[in-house]
């Protein structure tokens, strides 16, 4: 049986002060419909960080996984870069 894709975001970790946890905010450029201007959208996740190793300013990748709590349904696949 073969399983779905999963989805993957690129984002910014915006919070590091839960345990296992990193509120990653991931921005878009969406076109206006009328006015065909881009529009930058930012939409926030919580991702599970089991190592603990993404820390504020941090662009990092997450996958989509099954519930872990009431608002995590990501978690951190791998830290691309790291604040400077």
């Amino acid at each position: 049986m073969e399983r779905n894709l999963r989805k993957e975001r690129v984002g910014l970790v915006t919070s590091d002060k839960m345990n296992k946890s990193v509120v990653v905010m991931v921005e878009r450029r969406v076109k206006h419909p009328k006015y065909g201007k881009f529009v930058k959208l930012s939409s926030k996740f919580m991702a599970h960080d089991e190592k603990e190793e993404a820390h504020v300013g941090d662009t990092v990748r997450i996958m989509e996984i099954r519930p872990m709590s009431k608002l995590k349904r990501w978690r951190l696949v791998e830290v691309i870069e790291r604040a400077k």
